[in-house]
């Protein structure tokens, strides 16, 4: 199928489940934010459970052709695996930069990083009972983990980031051989700390995707759009993935209207082209999603092209959500109609 439809990750939570005032109102959270959930610990992981089954069906009702989980049950992108894995100190956190250079609390890397035991087998497990269609699932990358952390344990930045890389390599190994179609490595930092991300990023991607027999993604953004409002117009790290072992790219276009000439320099890679913009509630309309899809044929074949949102749909009102994915999907068809007539 020509210009295939998914979320990036993340769909609207429920404002039963999650207080979605609180949620706006600070930074995404690096550290446990168990203040965030509405319902109870005994009850918690069920409601999570029924929120993940709404975010699946909404996926399906709006036609779209990968469905995720939504990241129901996550606080946020990356906290729901990294407070996950041994040697960090979760009841002691440390402090960070946030990319908007505000000090944040964070994990605090005290031991060896390892992944003792799957963290997103059951996610998947449940997002494969509820459909039929093709499936992705997400994980936050190593460089953007190393960037979130407290490092008191490992000599520098990069042996940190590899450790995360061992980590993030077993899960995803993991999560294909119970089923997943797709895995997205969000790596956010790459974007913001480009300069950090030139001497180490790539090798701790390609650490994190050694030996991975699976379609693979990784994520770049400017900051979710309900908590950073300017947007650059260009990437200041993108073509330096172009011989990294991951197979897609997922990029952001519709908010920064991005100048999509330097698809071009990733010739041989997939692309999630983002196209729904995140910092409004109004809908798009199918012929702007159709023609923002356009903006990239020059440069990437209709054949590499997956067509999503900007970024995770975490901050909307779920009912502004679904629209505007009502609309990506039609306007994917209305491309899909020109190409394949």
């Amino acid at each position: 199928m020509l210009f295939p439809t998914s979320l990036v990750g993340s769909y609207a939570q429920p404002e039963w489940l999650i207080d979605r005032s609180k949620l706006a109102s600070r930074f995404p959270p690096r550290v446990r934010a168990r203040e965030l959930w509405r319902v109870e610990a005994p009850f918690l992981a069920e409601a999570q459970d029924d929120a993940t089954a709404i975010a699946i069906a909404d996926q399906v009702r709006a036609g779209l052709d990968i469905i995720t989980d939504g990241e129901e049950r996550r606080e946020s992108y990356s906290n729901h695996f990294a407070t996950a894995l041994e040697g960090i100190d979760i009841d002691t956190p440390g402090t960070a930069l946030d990319r908007s250079g505000h000090p944040n609390p964070v994990p605090r890397i005290a031991g060896e990083i390892r992944r003792v035991t799957p963290v997103l087998l059951g996610d998947l497990a449940f997002l494969r009972s509820q459909t039929d269609k093709p499936v992705k699932m997400t994980i936050p990358g190593p460089f953007t983990m190393t960037q979130q952390a407290q490092n008191d344990f490992y000599p520098d930045e990069r042996a940190a980031a590899m450790a995360y890389a061992r980590a993030v390599n077993e899960e995803i190994k993991d999560l294909f051989a119970a089923g997943a179609d797709v895995v997205q490595i969000d790596e956010p930092y790459l974007q913001a700390r480009p300069e950090k991300a030139r001497d180490f990023g790539v090798e701790a991607l390609n650490a994190a995707l050694e030996g991975v027999d699976g379609a693979t993604v990784v994520h770049l953004c400017f900051g979710y759009a309900a908590i950073i409002h300017e947007r650059p117009s260009g990437y200041s790290f993108l073509p330096e993935l172009a011989n990294a072992l991951v197979g897609g790219l997922s990029i952001e276009t519709a908010q920064s209207s991005l100048d999509c000439s330097v698809l071009t320099e990733l010739d041989r890679k997939s692309i999630v082209l983002g196209v729904l913009d995140l910092s409004t509630e109004e809908v798009e309309t199918p012929s702007v999603v159709a023609d923002r899809i356009r903006r990239a044929l020059p440069f990437v074949p209709a054949d590499r092209l997956v067509v999503a949102p900007d970024c995770g749909m975490k901050y909307l009102p779920r009912s502004v959500a679904y629209e505007k994915l009502v609309a990506m999907v039609e306007g994917a068809s209305i491309l899909r109609g020109e190409h394949e007539s």
